[in-house]
């Protein structure tokens, strides 16, 4: 067994360069935490940008640079400023990001930035390569690298490779619209197994797949000439104890050790012990609909008057990508709606909204987490959620209640949540006056269930289950691969088939009879295969049956004349000896 190799756009370590010397400290992130098992578990190396630019880095501590990674089992992949500029920024953030979360409006195709997308890709690619011995497992991770998988695959074949999507994959109307949309599901097809949130997601990848590229799919698995490639989902956990953990030490926390923001929140419960505090945590990103929740919320305070200085939002929202335009414009919405809304309902002793647009530390997102009476958190798209996971884990007396967006992937798992549209103000309006009012006891019953199940599967368990699911289907592979049908194996079947009474044979059409073919022309039968079927079906007590996954109406095209048995659309319909299909 070989060692594990985690590749993704940004490394688990945070390099600093301070007085001439450089220093890598480990990074804070879902991924970064999720991957911990596999990472320190074994013999592995992570792989992927350190986040300074060629141009950064003084060619005097490029070694140290590389020592300091390795001693955190790290390699670094180099990308100049115009590489992140057009692979990041660009293909990565500007076209597939708004295009995977249903925003077409905000996508933008351009051809540079799509070749400096591949040429990045191919770096990864490269380092891969330069490190993977035949026998590693090799585990690639999201948008930004979803050319590396057959990048790697063109080079080793037999390698075991798994790419993981930490974002939605759109239907396919969305997704159509992509210029590239060929070549990035065949470097997806690259891997063995590949990996999404939830079915969704998966279901409409594969719709892709047999739409777009013609290839025979069947349940979760894609069949290529040589290979098949599962497709499976695996909902993203959280560091569960970590957070419950946390949460416990806070509750023992003097008051006069407690952090600044601790005790602001503490003084507004002590001046009204009724008021409810509501949370809402997410990047500044349009995915999110930040602006949509602070419109609800007016809409709230309009329809139920009587929680004016009853509730407060305390909204914090992290800096994102603030060099893209759509970015830019979004902060300047949220700083305008936040204004306004505290312009008409404040008084002298009440704001309704909080406001806070930065990073915070750990230690105070367990204040807002363990001090809020209800997380509200209503993207209008978003691969997972963690944010709703950690604040259930939190709620250490299991009180709480959590709004969650049906839009997001963790909505789920999460039907004990109360679970709304983001696009009606009403339904929010009403999901928030029911949070307020809901009795301790459903409080209680609702959150049991829920961490229950968000201790269960964890981010360790998510990690293994891929792990484990990978090794399954490299081993399924092997085990196909060594029934091959050789002339040993071929003679005593010969043998028999001649000295049966009654023969059934079932022939599988695309990848057997015929090539695979986006194009149903191109994999049409010829007068050979004509012929040959033919001869089979004339023998002796023989049945034949031609089978697909292609539609009746071309297999009627091409065969009802001949008047074989047919069956189509994976057993959907059948077609004895000439007569229509049923």
């Amino acid at each position: 067994m070989g060692k594990t190799i985690i590749i993704s756009n940004r490394l688990p370590v945070q390099l600093q360069i301070s007085n001439g010397s450089i220093t890598a400290v480990p990074s804070v992130g879902g991924l970064a935490t999720g991957m911990k098992s596999v990472h320190k578990g074994g013999d592995s190396l992570w792989i992927g940008w350190s986040g300074l630019t060629d141009e950064e880095i003084p060619n005097e501590l490029a070694k140290d640079i590389d020592k300091a990674l390795a001693a955190h089992g790290a390699a670094k992949v180099n990308l100049s400023d115009k590489e992140v500029e057009g692979f990041y920024y660009g293909f990565s953030n500007r076209t597939i990001w708004p295009l995977f979360h249903y925003f077409l409006e905000y996508s933008e195709f351009e051809l540079e930035s799509w070749n400096t997308y591949k040429t990045v890709n191919q770096k990864f690619a490269d380092a891969i390569l330069e490190h993977a011995d035949n026998d590693d497992t090799i585990w690639v991770h999201d948008y930004q690298l979803m050319l590396v998988p057959q990048m790697v695959r063109e080079k080793r074949l037999d390698i075991s490779i798994g790419f993981f999507l930490h974002i939605p994959f759109p239907s396919f109307e969305i997704f159509r619209t992509l210029p590239w949309r060929k070549e990035i599901l065949e470097g997806l097809l690259g891997a063995d197994l590949i990996g999404f949130h939830i079915y969704d997601y998966e279901r409409h990848f594969l719709s892709s797949v047999r739409r777009l590229l013609g290839l025979e799919v069947s349940f979760n698995e894609i069949y290529l000439e040589n290979r098949v490639i599962k497709v499976d989902s695996f909902p993203m956990g959280i560091d569960y104890k970590k957070f419950h953990d946390a949460a416990k030490v806070h509750e023992k926390t003097d008051s006069n050790q407690q952090s600044e923001l601790q005790q602001r929140l503490n003084q507004h419960k002590k001046n009204d012990p009724e008021a409810k505090f509501l949370l809402s945590i997410d990047r500044l990103d349009y995915s999110k609909g930040i602006a949509k929740r602070l419109n609800a919320f007016e809409y709230f305070l309009n329809k139920y008057p009587q929680y004016k200085e009853k509730v407060r939002l305390v909204i914090l929202a992290v800096p994102s990508r603030s060099n893209v335009p759509q970015y830019q414009l979004l902060k300047k919405e949220v700083d305008e709606l936040v204004g306004r809304i505290n312009g008409k309902f404040s008084t002298v002793s009440w704001t309704p909204i909080w406001y806070f647009y930065r990073s915070m530390p750990f230690e105070n997102l367990i204040d807002l987490y363990t001090s809020s009476d209800i997380a509200w958190l209503t993207p209008l798209r978003d691969g997972m959620n963690l944010v709703a996971k950690e604040y259930i884990a939190t709620r250490t007396h299991k009180t709480g209640v959590l709004i969650l967006s049906e839009m997001a992937g963790s909505a789920n798992e999460m039907n004990e949540a109360l679970l709304i549209n983001p696009n009606n103000f009403e339904q929010i309006a009403d999901a928030l006056n029911e949070a307020i009012n809901m009795p301790i006891e459903e409080q209680k019953a609702r959150n049991e269930v829920l961490q229950r199940r968000l201790e269960r599967y964890n981010v360790e368990k998510w990690a293994n289950s891929f792990m484990n699911s990978l090794q399954a289907q490299k081993n399924r592979e092997a085990y196909n691969i060594s029934k091959k049908l050789t002339d040993s194996l071929l003679a005593p079947i010969l043998k028999k088939f001649e000295k049966a009474q009654k023969r059934l044979l079932f022939l599988d059409y695309d990848g057997t009879l015929a090539g695979f073919h986006v194009d149903p022309k191109k994999a049409s039968p010829d007068e050979d295969l004509y012929k040959l079927l033919d001869e089979l079906s004339q023998q002796k007590n023989m049945e034949l049956f031609l089978v697909s996954g292609r539609d009746k109406d071309t297999f009627e095209d091409w065969f009802l004349h001949k008047k074989y048995n047919m069956i189509a659309e994976h057993g959907v319909w059948i077609s004895r000896k000439g007569e229509k299909f049923r």
